[in-house]
């Protein structure tokens, strides 16, 4: 028997416009788009609000912080996936890439240890008992400065759901903390440092930069490619870096620094990426370029929720305004992260897509998700 759903009577966000109209699913697939405000028996009523593909993220530290609520408080792996999972859906996600860092520094100040091998094992592991409401794909955050990073990447493999590598370097003094002080104020605080410490900290990861880097750098590159998955650079600062990126072959540009590493992205092809929190809070908390500027230079291309996932929906409807093109706004929390991540199924409400889609009303100017749909089931 055909599994039907007839979502009627709404402003539906198509790839280029906005219009008021009706989506018919069967079986979890889009199957047809008719327009108007007619409620045809047995139709949801969506009452004119927005109508949505549902949002796809590519970088979030969300399950993170569900996993350690609190500083040295570790809380039960399978109930904070699900807490992540249930998160997601309710601001509208209905498709993650889960950011986990995979290089750790286990000796010397500022250690930190692996993690992400046994973590994504039992995410995939509830993935596959049917315990997660979304789709859920590995963002593997590839940190060229530590110790560990051949040991963990051969822990995974094709099977892995392995979706996105991204190519990190947080030495000391560039990309992310070309400024020092913010470093210093941000591990300081974080660790309990004292300045000898930090200092320490520094010499450490500068030495462990050059002893690593590059071998690291060739290895992700490689592992990415094992894997199947997409490629990313990370924190791109100068036309230099974003050259090297091309020559990986990289498509994808995780928050550049600085309008000229945007620009030399797009001039390379390269999607660029900022962070929702960016955006909203009208500048990047490491005085960075701001994500506000790019978007007014036509250089910003995909929104992250990065660390606040109701962000994301948040951004893109401000962009839909700034631009005065809604369809354009969503399309960067949907269309252009599924085409720069490889997902040719969904981002889009069209004929034949998964029927991911999300019901918008905006609310004392606030974006509220009244529904959310994964291949036509309800999950939120």
């Amino acid at each position: 028997m055909t599994n039907q759903l007839i979502l009627a009577n709404a402003n539906l966000v198509l790839e280029n416009e906005a219009i008021r109209g009706t989506v018919v699913v069967k079986d979890g697939v889009i199957a047809a788009l008719d327009s108007g405000s007619e409620v045809p028996p047995g139709a949801l009523d969506m009452e004119g609000d927005l109508l949505c593909p549902g949002l796809i993220e590519l970088h979030t530290d969300n399950l993170e912080r569900h996993i350690q609520p609190r500083p040295k408080v570790d809380w039960p792996h399978a109930a904070a996936i699900v807490a992540h999972d249930a998160e997601l859906a309710s601001v509208g996600i209905t498709t993650v890439f889960d950011a986990m860092r995979v290089g750790s520094i286990p000796s010397g100040k500022g250690r930190y240890l692996k993690y992400a091998r046994s973590l994504s094992r039992e995410l995939l592991e509830l993935r596959q008992a049917g315990a997660l409401k979304i789709s859920h794909y590995l963002h593997l955050r590839a940190e060229v400065c530590s110790e560990t990073l051949e040991e963990e990447m051969g822990e995974f493999g094709p099977d892995d759901r392995v979706g996105i590598v991204s190519l990190m370097d947080h030495t000391p003094g560039q990309r992310q903390f070309r400024d020092i002080s913010k470093l210093k104020a941000y591990v300081m605080g974080k660790n309990n440092m004292t300045e000898d410490d930090f200092a320490e900290h520094v010499a450490q990861l500068r030495e462990m930069r050059a002893r690593n880097g590059e071998r690291h750098e060739v290895l992700a590159v490689e592992a990415a490619r094992r894997y199947g998955a997409v490629l990313a650079s990370h924190d791109d600062t100068t036309e230099a870096h974003v050259k090297t990126s091309a020559s990986h072959g990289i498509r994808l540009a995780e928050f550049p620094t600085t309008v000229e590493a945007a620009r030399a992205c797009h001039a390379h092809g390269i999607a660029v990426m900022m962070g929702a929190p960016n955006l909203i809070r009208g500048g990047s908390h490491s005085g960075n370029v701001a994500a506000g500027e790019l978007a007014e230079l036509d250089l910003l291309d995909i929104v992250s929720s990065d660390y606040v996932p109701a962000a994301l929906l948040a951004s893109a409807l401000l962009l839909g305004d700034m631009w005065g093109n809604m369809a354009r706004g969503i399309a960067t929390v949907t269309k252009a992260p599924a085409d720069a991540s490889g997902l040719t199924d969904r981002g889009r409400i069209a004929l034949g897509e998964r029927a991911d889609l999300i019901r918008v009303k905006r609310i004392a100017g606030a974006p509220v998700v009244r529904g959310t749909w994964v291949q036509g089931n309800r999950v939120s």
